[in-house]
């Protein structure tokens, strides 16, 4: 056969034996409508199996009448193979062409057969899928007579397929709100997300401003310390000042009143001032340093008088 057995079966499969799944409008469809529908889909499945196999066993009979020719072929080429041996042995390359053909003859034949298994196998599998959608058909007849008594029971509704449209449009805002939901949640994750990361970044600018607040504070504590250890050397230097001026004052007091007990003695003139006291001190000095020359001219004088004279002797 020329042409690809197991590409015929599965484009015919596919056209008319795979149920088609239904669109994203459809998943809305209540069990009954969905049983009307496997019903029709059931039947056209039987008729194309009919079609298949009656397709199936004219191409077993062709495969069959295939099968023969080759094998008489091959007959043919083996009576062949023996009256022209000689002549095969001398075009040996013509020998193992026509070798070649024969070989991928028969792999041809065993790649039919290895199809007509693989379609018998698919023709169980889909006896056995039949079966369970006849099965499942059976299954779901319990949701129609369910969707009748509802039918029967309500005034609302006048058919089955007001009920699912209904059900459809609830369905739909359902979705609308559900939807709306997830974004709202979004947006309230993310205002959460900024939330947290406003109080992060505040809780950082407060631990920053107290750690500025407590180098500020340790800071104004040195400076207190300093002001006072420099209150307190101004109060040592103000308490020294108080000393050295009463000091002072004492000792030109006390100069004053020893430039006026000299002057007074020596009967001296002077118009020194009395807050001059450097003037006075100089005065002073020179005052006993005469006293000193004084003094030790009269000692000098003193120890003269009191040496005895030793006679010189003749």
């Amino acid at each position: 056969m020329e042409f690809d057995l197991s590409e015929y079966f599965r484009a015919a499969f596919d056209d008319k034996l795979l149920v088609k799944m239904p669109d994203r409008e459809d998943d809305f469809l209540t069990s009954a409508t969905r049983l009307l529908e496997k019903r029709r889909e059931m039947t056209e499945v039987e008729q194309a199996l009919n079609s298949q196999k009656e397709e199936f066993q004219m191409k077993t009979e062709s495969l069959q009448q295939r099968r023969t020719e080759l094998e008489h072929k091959e007959e043919k080429l083996k009576d062949s193979l023996f009256k022209f041996d000689k002549f095969l042995k001398e075009n040996d390359s013509k020998r193992k062409r026509a070798m070649r053909k024969a070989a991928e003859e028969r792999q041809l034949i065993v790649q039919k057969e290895r199809e007509f298994l693989c379609l018998q196998t698919e023709n169980a599998q889909l006896k056995c899928r039949k079966e369970a959608l006849l099965h499942r058909q059976e299954k779901n007849r319990i949701y129609h007579l369910y969707l009748q008594r509802v039918l029967e029971k309500t005034e609302e509704f006048q058919e089955v397929q007001e009920m699912i449209d209904r059900f459809n449009t609830l369905m739909v805002t359902q979705d609308t709100l559900l939807k709306k939901e997830m974004e709202n949640q979004e947006q309230i994750e993310k205002e959460k997300a900024r939330l947290l990361h406003y109080q992060e970044e505040t809780r950082s600018q407060i631990l920053e401003h107290n750690n500025q607040l407590a180098e500020l504070q340790g800071n104004l504590e040195k400076a207190r310390a300093v002001v006072l250890q420099w209150e307190s050397s101004w109060a040592q230097i103000q308490n020294t000042a108080a000393e050295n001026t009463l000091r002072l004052g004492r000792i030109r007091m006390a100069t004053l009143n020893l430039f006026q007990t000299i002057t007074k003695q020596m009967r001296m003139k002077t118009d020194i001032s009395v807050e001059d006291t450097e003037e006075q001190l100089e005065k002073i000095k020179i005052c006993f340093v005469d006293l000193e020359a004084i003094y030790k001219d009269l000692k000098k004088a003193d120890l003269t008088s009191q040496t005895p004279v030793i006679p010189t002797p003749n």
